[in-house]
């Protein structure tokens, strides 16, 4: 029997989590500090992978299974499908997950079944795989984007969360001659993609902070922002801390809040390597005090948006905690409006694909707000496409969009201003 690899074992524990205790695979990721980088990222693959693939998978081993077997049993085969599927070594694929099942006492009888069925689909995956649908969301979060964006839309959204996500990078200067360099391309919004990056922290530019790594649609807040040298700026949830950054980039003068020191931590470590300057405060973003040139509000929310980056998510969610997310943002929005000086400006976004955590916040803020306008004006940035601007003069982005570049985040983002 093949000594299961340490990289394969820590990815079904990672389904385990996820699947059987709803943990996010941020939460974890800690799980695999013991391991090598090399294992430890080969794990976050193959975990990842095979919850892309997981409604696929699921209907080819009902193909050859009686009955489900018990969940760790069934998330082994799962991700040896996935391989089988991808064009992995079978022999290698089928005696590693053999090898996996063998050594729980719990499960090791039903090592038999695990070579007979995947011997069976190590030819069958590999043709079978194109042939079946593109992996559904869960009903609690496909419903309502159908009621909100049509069957046609989420199916093209469902397509780009298969296809994953390409790195993207916001580059200080130069972002012509950063894609050059890195074989990667500019798009229209300014970004810099990168198709197939390897190692983030070995490439050129980074040790020196000329660029961070933050997806197209997430780096577009702060450019419809617009910061200008010396005005104060509040970003009121900081981490991981790409927007902090560009504010900073934009010669603002940035308090950067967020309510966790860990992450704060990671914002700080982040300013250290490019040489930016905000001031880091941990802390809670509704006790924040003073008068604020401009507001950044990347407000907590149900994440939609970024599937094709966190498989994940559909599973280890299931909608419940939205409505205390919404009552949340319209708490922060209020507050963000309050910090305001008169004619100053807060940029509210979300990376959310449902209207209750974009649209609707901003139409209700407006209603609440004497005074308050849309800043439409703001919108009008290199790349973005007019169709994306909403009706109450937000900007509606979506995984569908530049389906032929890769796709970005779902995000809404508006710019309200205070008279």
């Amino acid at each position: 029997m093949t000594h299961p690899s340490p990289a394969r074992v820590a990815a079904a524990r990672l389904l385990d989590q996820v699947l059987g205790e709803g943990r996010l695979l941020s939460e974890s990721i800690g799980t695999l500090d013991r391991l090598p980088p090399q294992d430890r990222a080969r794990a976050q693959r193959l975990a990842i992978g095979a919850l892309r693939g997981l409604e696929r998978a699921d209907r080819l081993l009902a193909r050859h299974l009686r009955k489900a077997p018990p969940l760790p049993v069934r998330n082994v085969l799962r991700i040896a499908v996935v391989e089988l599927a991808q064009g992995g070594e079978a022999h290698g694929v089928v005696s590693e997950a053999v090898g996996i099942v063998g050594a729980s006492p719990r499960h090791a009888k039903l090592k038999g079944l695990i070579n007979a069925v995947l011997r069976k689909l190590a030819e069958e995956a590999p043709r079978a795989w194109n042939d079946l649908r593109v992996p559904r969301l869960p009903e609690w979060l496909r419903d309502p984007l159908v009621a909100a964006w049509g069957k046609g839309a989420v199916a093209a959204m469902e397509r780009a969360h298969l296809a994953g996500a390409p790195l993207d990078l916001t580059v200080r200067d130069g972002a012509e001659d950063w894609a050059a360099r890195l074989g990667g391309e500019v798009l229209p919004t300014g970004s810099v993609r990168l198709s197939d990056p390897g190692q983030i922290s070995a490439l050129p530019g980074y040790a020196e902070g000329a660029w961070w790594v933050q997806d197209a649609a997430a780096a577009l807040p702060v450019r419809v922002l617009a910061p200008k040298p010396g005005e104060v700026v509040l970003d009121m949830c900081a981490a991981p801390g790409g927007k902090t950054l560009q504010l900073a980039a934009g010669g603002a003068r940035v308090v950067a809040v967020d309510l966790s020191e860990r992450r704060m931590a990671r914002v700080a470590e982040n300013l250290a390597r490019t040489g930016l300057a905000a001031d880091c405060v941990v802390g809670d973003a509704l006790a924040q005090t003073g008068d604020y040139d401009a507001v950044l509000l990347d407000a907590p929310c149900s994440a939609t948006g970024t599937i094709r980056r966190h498989p994940d998510l559909p599973y280890a969610k299931d909608g419940a905690e939205i409505g205390a997310l919404i009552d949340m943002q319209a708490m922060m929005l209020d507050h963000a409006i309050s910090l305001l000086r008169p004619g100053g400006r807060v940029v509210f976004c979300t990376c959310s694909l449902l209207p209750d955590e974009g649209e609707c916040q901003v139409e209700a803020a407006l209603a609440r707000h004497e005074g308050l306008v849309v800043d439409r004006d703001a919108l009008a940035l290199p790349g973005v496409d007019p169709a994306w601007i909403t009706e109450e003069g937000g900007l509606r982005l979506r995984p569908d969009y530049w389906p032929e570049k890769g796709g970005m985040d779902g995000f809404y983002m508006a710019c309200l201003r205070r008279g």
